[in-house]
């Protein structure tokens, strides 16, 4: 498998050609599926949620990416109402993950920031950065085998990976989502485990089922690579405009001089 690192990012092309409202988005979520009562009441409330982070920033965000962020949002608040929603540092670092390869490129590394508190806080998950750290720092301390071997050692990291492991065996609450995908992926890109087989193990070892790992991040893969697209159009967009400016500035002064000069013309 190709390192997520290695793949170019930006936000997906339908995304930027996409103008939901924030209630419509809470709509387009659910795919078309039945909720339960327990999904209906959280997707009464994800309109609020999307609030509480578009009022927390109030600047304008570009609709390539604000669209998407949006869809990150929904997606996440949703989960959290299911029955078997438990949060971990696995997922934290997955959510991570995709929302700082969504928004490299970013014009403005402080907005990147601020808007992603203001996200987090919406969901009231403000510890998943922190969290990602954590998890980023001990996988670079492994390797492959040490990886998969988690539960035959002790540490803060591996109680939290065997607390996993037996709530996805069953013995507790366990939610699997694509943002725990890409947090697995990640744990092997950052611990330069580079042998297909570690995937499988990993899988094992926590109990999770590869067939979705598998399949998840190929649909993270291709709307990856679907991402540079959108944002190679947006790059065009503003290159054009500021060319359109330029060339408006410029012709602004030789109106000026033609002005004064005809004024002077007339001056005996």
């Amino acid at each position: 498998m190709a390192a997520i690192s290695s793949l170019p990012f930006a936000a997906l092309r339908r995304a930027a050609d996409w103008r939901p409202s924030t209630a419509t988005a809470a709509v387009s979520v659910s795919g078309g599926v039945m909720l339960n009562a327990r999904a209906r009441r959280g997707s009464r409330s994800v309109v609020r949620c999307v609030a509480t982070a578009l009022k927390s920033y109030k600047r304008p965000i570009p609709s390539i990416y604000s669209t998407v962020l949006q869809e990150l949002l929904v997606q996440q608040h949703l989960m959290r109402y299911k029955s078997t929603y438990q949060y971990d540092p696995v997922f934290a670092l997955g959510f991570v993950t995709v929302y700082d390869q969504l928004m490299e490129g970013y014009p403005s590394t402080e907005d990147r920031d601020a808007i992603f508190k203001s996200y987090v806080t919406a969901l009231n998950e403000v510890s998943v950065r922190a969290d990602a750290q954590r998890m980023e720092e001990w996988a670079r301390s492994q390797n492959g085998n040490l990886l998969v071997e988690f539960s035959s050692r002790d540490g803060e990291i591996e109680s939290i990976l065997k607390d996993i492991s037996e709530r996805a065996q069953g013995k507790g609450n366990f939610s699997y989502s694509r943002f725990f995908a890409v947090g697995l992926f990640r744990l092997l890109e950052l611990s330069n485990a580079t042998e297909p087989t570690v995937l499988d193990k990993l899988c094992a070892a926590l109990n999770i089922n590869k067939k979705s790992v598998d399949r998840d991040l190929d649909v993270y893969r291709n709307l990856l690579s679907k991402l540079v697209q959108a944002k190679e159009l947006l790059k065009e967009y503003i290159e054009r405009g500021k060319r359109r400016r330029e060339r408006r500035d410029w012709r602004r002064p030789s109106r000026m001089r033609l002005l004064q000069n005809s004024m002077e013309a007339l001056i005996p």
